[in-house]
């Protein structure tokens, strides 16, 4: 369904209220890449400072595919969602393989860690490919202006609102209708007290001329959050301490941590309570842990897999949020 008196209105909203973002002064496909990475699960507010950060010490793809998985993950640190940094990584290597950055959406769709919606959002605004994206804002705009009641998050929603984003889709500016799309869900169509009163839709809007804004987009059931514990145990033996790498199929995937006690406490019974129940919320998880200090004379027997590194090296690895506060409560 075409209707361009919805296309041009949003774009003349782009023109005068668009945000500027230092990644939309460029056409680098590698400037927006990146930003496109940093903001999958991250507030622009944000992602903005780590994005410059990105840019000033790896200024193109070439330097930060000979980055190492520990100088990127280190840089990444406190954005979450780790395997955004393992996968730009990955993906960087791939575009310096290839000699140019792929521009096609089939090509920049095969790069690492690149979905339907992050290779629309390249590929229209660095290559003005005509193709639309469809995110949390696309849903919530559609949904509230056409009166659509599909439950996002359910494999019809995507289809329909894909659908009906492509049509709307101007041929000849997809990159600043998909940018404009974005900015008008952030800033004037907001999932709490949208700002319908000065809204430039607000006539042709079905949500609000039904009474209905606040119950659309329909939103599919949350997945449960759950809880789990842990015990870090720092242990310091004449200035070195042992950590080791986290593996697959789990939180933090290759990011370091303390030794992570999950049996019995019986086998360090000289050790110090640092902070009990420190609490931190991953997206669908909350965890619960306990910081213990041990210092001891001679290193004790580790499970595989932990390495002696000393303390002061310890910057050096990337590690998650958590365990950098678990090392500032140790520091007090």
């Amino acid at each position: 369904m075409q209707d361009p008196a919805f296309t041009e209105t949003l774009l003349r909203w782009y023109e005068e209220y668009g945000r500027d973002l230092p990644w939309r002064r460029t056409r680098d496909p590698y400037a927006i890449w990146l930003s496109e990475i940093i903001l999958q699960q991250t507030r622009i507010a944000q992602g903005t400072a780590y994005w410059e950060r990105f840019m000033a010490r790896f200024p193109d793809v070439e330097s930060l595919a000979a980055a190492t998985e520990d100088e990127v993950l280190r840089l990444w640190e406190g954005l979450g969602y780790y395997s955004r940094g393992r996968n730009l990584l990955a993906a960087a290597k791939q575009i310096a393989a290839l000699g140019t950055f792929p521009d096609t959406l089939e090509g920049i769709r095969s790069l690492k860690g690149v979905g339907d919606y992050t290779a629309a959002a390249i590929g229209s605004i660095a290559f003005g490919l005509p193709a639309a994206v469809v995110d949390g804002n696309v849903y919530r705009v559609l949904a509230r202006h056409y009166g659509i009641s599909t439950p996002v998050g359910t494999t019809a929603a995507k289809k329909e609102f894909t659908a009906l984003a492509q049509a709307l889709l101007p041929q000849e500016r997809p990159g600043d209708f998909n940018q404009a799309m974005m900015d008008f869900g952030a800033q004037q169509c907001t999932p709490a007290s949208p700002a319908c009163l000065t809204c430039p839709l607000a006539s042709t809007c079905n949500a609000l001329s039904t009474g209905r804004t606040a119950l659309l987009p329909v939103k599919k059931a949350p997945v449960p959050v759950q809880t789990r514990r842990m015990r870090y145990i720092y242990l310091r033996c004449n200035g070195w301490t042992a950590v080791r790498r986290r593996g697959p199929g789990d939180i933090w995937q290759g990011l370091w941590e303390p030794y992570l006690e999950e049996g019995s406490l019986e086998g360090f019974p000289d050790m110090r309570l640092v902070r009990k129940d420190i609490r931190h919320q991953l997206t669908h998880r909350t965890l619960i842990v306990d910081l213990y200090l041990l210092d001891c004379p001679e290193r004790p027997s580790l499970p595989e897999g932990y390495l002696w590194i000393p303390e002061a090296e310890l910057d050096r690895y990337a590690k998650p949020r958590l365990v950098e506060i678990l090392l500032e409560e140790l520091a007090h």
